[in-house]
């Protein structure tokens, strides 16, 4: 049986992959990677609310779910 995410989880998932995206146009880039900590740690602090506001802090296998099933509705 499949549940909608509830809107903290959706806006969860949706600031954790912002993140993730952040870190790799970041950490790839050989400009700005010196400067990583400066440029991620807005988005890090963003996920980390909205996982605490989710309820998904610690449960990462739910949070993958959750990322995956947007990006695929996404895709």
């Amino acid at each position: 049986m499949t549940t909608s995410p509830t809107v903290h989880e959706r806006a969860a998932a949706q600031a954790y992959i912002r993140l993730v995206e952040t870190a790799q146009a970041v950490l790839t880039d050989p400009a700005l990677a010196p400067m990583a900590g400066a440029y991620l740690s807005s988005s890090m602090a963003e996920a980390d609310e909205a996982l605490r506001c989710a309820g998904l802090t610690g449960n990462e296998a739910r949070l993958l779910r959750l990322v995956s099933a947007l990006r695929s509705s996404n895709a």
